[in-house]
C-alpha cells in the first residue's frame, strides 16, 4: 500500500486551480446533459464539449491522452467506460448514456462523470443509475481526515452489492492534480480500516463503475471501449474530491 510520501498533497493555490477546472467540468456536463436527446450522434456530444472548453479557455484532459481521439468519453448501455464518440453512433430512446469528461486549467486537472437516461427507460435501468450515484455519495462521505482509503472503497462496494449489482474491478478511481492519473489508485471495492490514511489536501477522483450483471468486462478492438462481458447494462459516476479538515469538498461543482 502506498505511503503518504508517494501521494501529493495539494496546496491552497493548487486547489484553487483545481476548483476552476472542476467548475468548468461541471458546467460542461450540465450543458451536455441538457443537450442530450435521442437521434443525436455521440460525435455531436464531443463537439459540444470542445465548444464549451474553448469558450472557457480550458484544455481537454482526454484528447490525445495515450492516443485517445476525443475530449469526451461517451459510453452507451453495456459500455462501461472509454467509449469513443462517433458520427456513426446515434443515441436512441431508452439508452443509458455515460459521459466522462475532464479538463486542465493552468496545469491542473479535474475529472467527473454522469450517467443519463434518455427518454423512456425501464425502472430497472433507472435504479441502476440511482444506486451508482448513491454509491459515489457514500464513497465521498468516507473521505474524512483520519479515515483510510479502504473506508472509501468499502463504502462504495457495500452500497452497490446491497442492491444486487456488481462493482467493476478492472478499472478504478485515482488521485488527480498535476496529472490526470496520480497515486493512489482508488478501487471501488475493499476492506474498511485498511490502506492509506487520508489527510487534508489529498485529492481523489472517485468513480464507481457498476454493472447490473457480473463484474467482468472486455475491451473492444478499438483498444478503448470497455463493455460488460455478459451484455448487462452499466452506469458510471465520478467526482473530483479533496479531503479537508472538515471533511470532503467536491471540486467538480458548477459554482466552484
Amino acid at each position: 500500500m502506498l505511503s503518504a510520501k508517494t501521494v501529493e498533497i495539494k496546496s491552497a493555490k493548487e486547489l484553487a486551480l483545481m476548483r476552476r477546472a472542476g467548475a468548468i467540468v461541471a458546467q460542461t456536463l450540465q450543458v451536455l446533459s441538457s443537450s442530450l436527446r435521442a437521434g443525436m450522434t455521440t460525435l455531436e456530444l464531443d463537439q459540444i464539449a470542445m465548444r464549451e472548453l474553448a469558450a472557457r479557455k480550458a484544455k481537454p484532459a482526454f484528447l490525445g491522452y495515450h492516443g485517445f481521439p476525443a475530449c469526451l468519453c461517451v459510453s452507451l448501455n453495456k459500455e462501461v467506460v472509454h467509449g469513443i464518440p462517433s458520427a456513426a453512433r446515434k443515441v436512441a430512446d431508452g439508452d443509458l448514456v455515460s459521459l466522462d469528461f475532464g479538463c486542465v486549467v493552468d496545469g491542473f486537472y479535474s475529472d467527473a462523470a454522469v450517467t443519463l437516461a434518455v427518454g423512456r427507460v425501464p425502472q430497472s435501468s433507472r435504479k441502476l443509475v440511482e444506486v451508482t450515484r448513491e454509491s459515489l455519495g457514500k464513497g465521498i462521505e468516507a473521505m474524512r481526515p483520519g479515515n483510510r482509503l479502504g473506508d472509501v472503497s468499502s463504502a462504495v462496494q457495500a452500497c452497490v452489492e446491497a442492491n444486487g449489482y456488481s462493482v467493476v474491478r478492472d478499472f478504478v478511481g485515482h488521485g488527480i492534480g498535476r496529472a490526470l492519473h496520480e497515486d493512489p489508485p482508488v478501487p471501488n471495492y475493499g476492506k474498511a480500516g485498511t490502506g492509506l490514511r487520508l489527510q487534508p489536501g489529498l485529492v481523489l477522483a472517485i468513480e464507481p463503475m457498476v454493472n447490473a450483471g457480473a463484474a467482468e468486462v472486455d475491451v473492444l478492438e478499438d483498444g478503448w471501449t470497455a463493455v460488460t462481458r455478459d451484455g448487462s447494462l452499466s452506469a458510471h459516476f465520478e467526482h473530483t474530491v479533496v479531503v479537508t479538515e472538515d471533511g470532503p469538498e467536491i471540486l467538480t461543482v458548477a459554482n466552484g
